[in-house]
């Protein structure tokens, strides 16, 4: 009987989780508490802002609430507290591995500078791993609203700690702003270092913004990517190329994206041939981690169970974990399909 086996207990990778996005409602509060930070009220009723980025002033709101839970975290142990519980959020939602996305930048003044800062964080996330068993590595990303020189910088940097724990270069924030081949030279700095290029595109602006991922930026993962739907040659090319994109459904819907879930064209890309990983995304701003993002593709896409599985593989087809830990988690997805 279909339906019935538990989403949780699906082996699985997790590819597009934003750093402070990946915080506890609960440990945020504690944290302004111990700072005193006054936080906006829509990050303190208990339940998901209402947001709306389609529009430059929700994307600001979105920013602006981001940036509110990021000015709690000022101490190393703020630090490895976030990383540990995100591993620990991760396992419970039957992640092997994860790959957190972070933008040392804002964390460095409170830090010590870039350096501390990334070598904190580097520290916390082998913590974490070794404290719950959970793969996990780190994707620096640039921030498409500074200067490009600030990505080269910034991939130079991420290249240096590729030995310990960075396997892939991002850009994120509002991809109306910048265009992607203003960070050409940043993600060739990347790329010659040996590191995954990983930009977001294709999620507040269409189809035009995928390609400029893969034509400029000469992505091997693509952050949402969900616009490529709206063009059937775009999604033939990621189909063949074998690129996979992080698809965060709830953030979709939570953003505007998409009004529904059942919007989110899951089916579109998955009947192209085009890899998915499903993603959180942010789960301090949209309410759900990542076993429901599973959730919604069964629930308002009729995905069985088999086709999870699927998904599932793809996510960790598309991660940068070793082939030894990838066998493993493909093996466990195989099991929980027959089991």
């Amino acid at each position: 009987m279909e339906h019935v086996r538990d989403l949780t207990l699906l082996p699985k990778a997790h590819l597009h989780l934003h750093f402070t996005g990946s915080m506890r409602p609960s440990t945020l509060l504690e944290l302004a508490d111990k700072y005193g930070v006054r936080l906006p009220d829509a990050l303190t009723a208990g339940e998901p802002p209402k947001l709306r980025a389609t529009d430059e002033r929700g994307w600001f709101r979105f920013q602006r609430l981001y940036d509110a839970a990021r000015s709690c975290l000022r101490e190393p142990d703020d630090i490895r507290r976030l990383v540990r519980e995100a591993a620990e959020e991760d396992v419970r939602d039957g992640s092997g591995w994860l790959e957190i996305q972070v933008d040392p930048t804002s964390y460095a003044p409170l830090l010590g500078g870039m350096i501390p800062a990334v070598e904190i964080i580097l520290d916390a996330v082998d913590a974490a791993s070794r404290e719950t068993g959970l793969g996990m590595r780190v994707l620096i990303a640039a921030n498409r609203m500074k200067h490009p020189l600030d990505a080269r910088t910034l991939a130079r940097l991420a290249v240096r700690y590729a030995d310990r724990g960075v396997v892939g270069f991002g850009l994120s924030n509002d991809e109306r702003r910048g265009m992607a081949r203003d960070f050409d030279r940043a993600f060739a700095i990347a790329r010659d270092g040996g590191l995954l290029a990983a930009p977001h595109g294709g999620e507040l602006t269409g189809p035009s913004s995928v390609r400029d991922c893969l034509d400029d930026l000469h992505a091997a993962r693509i952050g949402h990517g969900v616009r490529a739907a709206e063009d059937p040659r775009l999604l033939q090319r990621l189909a063949d190329r074998q690129i996979t994109c992080e698809v965060c459904p709830a953030s979709n819907v939570a953003l505007g994206v998409y009004e529904r879930p059942e919007d989110v064209p899951l089916r579109t890309l998955f009947e192209a041939g085009v890899p998915m990983a499903l993603g959180a995304d942010d789960p301090l701003l949209f309410g759900s981690r990542l076993a429901a993002q599973y959730e919604i593709a069964r629930r308002h896409h009729g995905f069985t169970d088999a086709e999870l599985a699927e998904l599932a593989r793809q996510s960790v087809r598309g991660s940068a974990a070793p082939d030894e830990v990838q066998a493993k988690l493909l093996a466990g997805i195989d099991d929980w399909l027959t089991g």
